[in-house]
């Protein structure tokens, strides 16, 4: 099975984590793991004070913080994963990306960073399921 994990690094993604571990019909050398960060973009007039070097910077570095910890704790269990980076709105570019990657199971957290964003835009996870076509494994 190939199967994109979506994470952010919040207390969500280690709740994801820690189940695939217990579940090891999920997480095992048999499947094909990608894991996968969005970042949000910075507004506008951040992105052009601060010039595309400094704002590519920042995003790998962000994408790093998330991604290092989540790979460690995959690698651990014997099994290796790619990673991808992508920077847009958070729910629609998962299920973008689960849907143009021919993944089998799209596994994320119920919830996650972005509180304020939730205020203003909705859920990721609603966003998610509305647009995606992968079967997606929630884990709360």
């Amino acid at each position: 099975m190939n199967i994109l994990l979506a994470v952010d690094g919040s207390a969500y993604t280690k709740k994801m984590l820690a189940y695939l571990a217990a579940h090891e019909e999920l997480l095992g050398p048999k499947h094909d793991y990608t894991v996968l960060t969005v970042q949000a973009p910075l507004p506008a007039r951040a992105r052009s004070a601060l010039g595309k070097e400094a704002v590519d910077t920042y995003h790998a570095e962000e994408a790093d913080k998330v991604l290092a910890p989540v790979v460690k704790f995959i690698s651990r269990q014997g099994v290796q994963a790619k990673t991808i980076v992508k920077v847009g709105h958070v729910g629609e570019t998962i299920a973008k990306v689960a849907d143009s990657g021919r993944y089998d199971l799209l596994v994320m957290g119920s919830h996650g960073h972005g509180a304020l964003a939730t205020l203003v835009v909705g859920s990721v996870t609603t966003q998610v399921l509305a647009h995606c076509k992968v079967p997606v494994l929630l884990v709360r």
